[in-house]
Parts: structure tokens; sequence; C-alpha cells
């Protein structure tokens, strides 16, 4: 006859019964609050990272700068395919950005320089950040769709030279068209960086999902609507300077502004 008052009948108790079988969710993400000077201070930790890392963001860089000399390419020889080539810019982009989170990742934790490792870092969470390249190349592929629209309308000749195109789209006489192009882009693109402020850094370093990385992501915009567009702003500058002037320059502001993002997740999320 069993005893139900043996100890060792009671510990077991709970378990039987399934009570604490369940395990607990995890912690959602919380903002933090930052001064509008904080996107300055992830620049100067990002360079402080590209360089105690040995310069190994550099691969990182060479492969965005490669892929943005094969987009030229195509264009200027088969125009056809940029519109795909450049969503799997966009699809790849994410998880070529989540090897310099790694990289800075490391560093910060004292951890072994693994450039290899870094490489498939995405594994630890391939499910959502995955799904989360996948809604980026949709909305990529919606602007791009309403993009070729808008251009075509404002466009007299059948297809012109980029150079051509952007003189007589810009011109005074087509200054509608250049407020409405600007304000769709502006909503596409404040959308996308919306949702993709930590995400990525969050789902590699906490194994998030991605509808909670996003949500996360919006929260810290939310919370910090100046140095958070700030941050935008530089983004652009930055980014926009190399692939207008010397794309080979993304080499060095591609992982910049990699290991700046892992700073900004560390100072936007708690």
């Amino acid at each position: 006859m069993t005893d139900l008052n043996d100890p060792s009948m009671r510990a077991v108790e709970p378990a039987a019964s399934g009570q604490s079988s369940a395990a607990p969710p995890p912690p959602i993400p919380v903002a933090s609050g930052v001064p509008l000077g904080a996107p300055l201070q992830w620049l100067a930790a990002g360079w402080r990272d590209f360089v105690d890392t040995r310069f190994r963001g550099a691969f990182y860089g060479l492969v965005f700068a490669l892929m943005g000399a094969a987009i030229a390419t195509i264009y200027e020889t088969r125009w056809q395919m940029t519109m795909g080539l450049t969503a799997g810019f966009f699809l790849l982009g994410p998880f070529v950005c989540a090897g310099l989170y790694e990289l800075s990742r490391q560093n910060e934790r004292g951890e072994r320089l693994d450039l290899l490792g870094s490489l498939t870092c995405w594994k630890r969470n391939v499910g959502a950040i995955g799904f989360f390249a996948a809604i980026l190349t949709f909305l990529m592929i919606v602007w791009a769709r309403v993009s070729v629209v808008l251009f075509a309308l404002a466009s007299t000749t059948e297809f012109p030279t980029m150079k051509s195109m952007i003189a007589q789209i810009v011109s005074p006489t087509n200054i509608e068209f250049v407020l409405l192009w600007t304000a769709v882009g502006f909503v596409f693109a404040s959308l996308v960086f919306a949702i993709s402020v930590v995400s990525v850094p969050l789902m590699l370093d906490r194994r998030t999902d991605t509808m909670m990385s996003i949500f996360s992501s919006a929260r810290a915009l939310a919370t910090n609507p100046g140095p958070v567009y700030l941050w935008a702003l530089l983004i652009v500058a930055i980014i926009g300077v190399s692939l207008v002037f010397w794309y080979w320059l993304l080499i060095v502001t591609a992982p910049l502004i990699g290991h700046a993002t892992w700073h900004a997740y560390r100072a936007l999320i708690r």
C-alpha cells in the first residue's frame, strides 16, 4: 500500500499533475530611453569593434561591395534582371549583417573571435531570421513595383539610361512627381526601418521570434523617435555616399554600420 505521507511521493505529485512541466514564457524586451546624440556614440563603438575584431568585418563589407557591383553591372547590361538581383540583395542582407552582429557579440563577451563561426551564426534562430528576410523582401518587391509605375508615368521614353532618366524626372517640370515619389518612398522606408531597427540582433542574441522582434523594434522607435530617426539619417548618408561615389567604400562603411547597429540594439533594448 502506498504511503501518501511519504515525502518522496509528495515531491513528485506536482510534476505528475503537469503543474511545473510548462516552461515560463520568455520576457518581453523593453525599450530603453537614450539621448539624442546616442547614434554618434554607436558609430564610435562600431568603429572600435571593427578595429578590435582586427577588421574581420571587412569580409562582410566586401560581400556588400560585390553585390553592389553586380547590381550596377546587371543594370548596364541586362536591366530586366535588376529587380530579381536586388530582391536577392535584400533577402541575403539580414543573414550577412548577422555575421557582423555576431562578431560584435563575441568581442563584447570576450570570446575568441571566430569569423567562420559568424558565417553560420544565423542557424541559432534560422526560422525567425529567415521569416524576417522574407518580410523585407516582400516589402521591397512591393516598393519596386510601385516605384516602376511612378517612374513609367514620369518618363517620356521607353527605357532611358540612368543619367537621362534622373535628369528628366528631377527637372522642374516634374516637381509633382518628385514630391509624390519621395513621399511614397518615405512611407515604405519608414515602415521597413521601424520593424528592423534592432530585430536581427535581438533574434540572434536572445533567440526571440520574428513578431516579438518586430514589435520590440517598433517600440524602440516609438520610445526614442529623435535618436532613432537620426540613426536612420546617418545610415542613409554613410551608405548612400558609398553607393553614389564609390561602392568599394562599402568594405569599410558596411561593417561600420553593422557593428554600430549591435551597439544600438544594446542601448535601445534593456
